[in-house]
């Protein structure tokens, strides 16, 4: 029986996908749920799952091409319970069948040396009978198969790449962009086209939260199973600024402004395919360990192309640390619709005033981007000042203060 693998269907945002990688080839045997290719749309890689066991009898669209919604794929001819031969199997030989096969004794013997599918071999003998030239010729078609798709592997590998033959070579290499890097590129720079960008910095003391989470990163781990990092306390101090300074929650839309009474905010993640920005929905309901344990996944998950649409969709506010990559000080650009975003960047050592006295305490700067036709100067160094004065007093997080 023939199965036709589709295209699944997009979200309205997305109107096509580019097909990315196959992960089978045709004559190969695969399992149900297990992933046939991988498409790239605006925002996620999708990865289209086997609907049935079966063999991939033709694929529709290659590597590259781009596709819509219920646009086929590929084919699938199904097989239930295909027989693989061994030794441990008691398997017929001559006179009686395998599945409609009538094996010969050396095709047999072949077979179960090989590990082979004795349903993938066509027979050339007398009534399909399948003999020991059948199963030599389906071995060397199979190793041409793995062959072309080493030699197309290494081809996709060194993509365009130019070198010129000299004492003083210069390599350039060209490839394409990304759908998703290419999406980021466009968000970008419409963000800077359509909104009235400012930024406004600050920086904190960061030694309070590093003596809280000195104090009690053991136990917190010991009980959660999740490491207490600095991000759950910044989402923390974040959500107390946010209510206290709604606009900043807000986005446009047309000639109104939409206030969000509920907080999901978005974290910036390096992936390998570029900058995602999954969303921690209702942020303010969620404990130190859910936003630590959260973020994680999401980690994970960017990190093996492994995010959903259903991760990547809202969010009212975001939140990138360049800080782990040793940026000092930056100018975040605002995620569209968003109205504002918060820099986090490297703590480091500084001397600073405290009482009269210098000494040394662990700074960081932050920075606020910020949509300035709907967040007033004053509301954005506000709220700063808001973020900055719950991390270097955490215990406000408890008391709401």
């Amino acid at each position: 029986m023939s199965i036709e693998v589709k295209v699944p269907g997009l979200p309205e945002s997305i109107s096509d996908a580019t097909v990315v990688a196959w992960r089978k080839q045709v004559g190969d045997t695969v399992k149900r749920d297990e992933p046939l290719v991988d498409l790239e749309t605006d925002k996620v890689v999708l990865e289209v799952p086997s609907p049935v066991d079966g063999l991939l009898m033709s694929i529709s669209e290659e590597e590259g091409a781009i596709v819509t919604a219920d646009q086929l794929l590929a084919t699938l001819k199904e097989q239930n319970n295909s027989p693989v031969l061994d030794e441990h199997v008691s398997q017929p030989v001559n006179t009686e069948t395998a599945g409609e096969q009538i094996l010969t004794p050396s095709a047999k013997k072949m077979i179960i040396e090989n590990q082979l599918v004795a349903n993938e071999i066509t027979g050339s003998g007398s009534g399909g009978r399948v003999l020991k030239e059948d199963v030599m010729a389906h071995m060397q078609n199979a190793k041409a198969v793995e062959t072309a798709q080493l030699e197309k592997s290494v081809k996709a590998e060194s993509v365009q790449a130019t070198k010129i033959e000299s004492d003083d070579a210069r390599i350039e290499k060209r490839v394409p962009m990304t759908r998703l890097r290419s999406r980021i590129a466009e968000r970008l720079l419409d963000a800077q086209h359509n909104a009235a960008i400012l930024t406004t910095f600050n920086e904190v003391n960061m030694q309070p939260v590093m003596d809280l989470r000195s104090k009690y990163k053991d136990l917190f781990t010991k009980k959660y199973d999740v490491k207490l990092g600095f991000m759950s306390f910044f989402v923390k101090a974040t959500i107390e600024a946010l209510k206290r300074f709604p606009a900043v929650n807000a986005s446009i839309d047309g000639s109104d402004i939409v206030y969000h009474g509920y907080f999901d905010i978005g974290v910036a993640i390096a992936s390998p395919r570029g900058l995602v920005v999954p969303v921690l929905r209702d942020a303010d309901q969620m404990s130190l360990a859910e936003i630590e344990r959260s973020i994680a996944e999401l980690i994970d998950k960017a990190k093996n192309n492994q995010l959903g649409l259903e991760d990547m969709m809202g969010g009212t506010f975001s939140i990138t640390n360049g800080g782990v990559f040793g940026s000092m000080m930056s100018t975040p650009i605002i995620n569209p619709p968003q109205s504002a975003i918060l820099g986090m960047h490297k703590i480091q050592q500084r001397a600073v005033v405290e009482e009269g006295q210098v000494v040394a305490r662990p700074m960081m700067y932050l920075a606020l981007s910020y949509d300035h036709r709907i967040i007033d100067g004053a509301e954005a160094v506000q709220f700063l000042v808001t973020i900055k004065d719950v991390l270097e007093d955490p215990a406000r997080i408890l008391v709401g203060v």
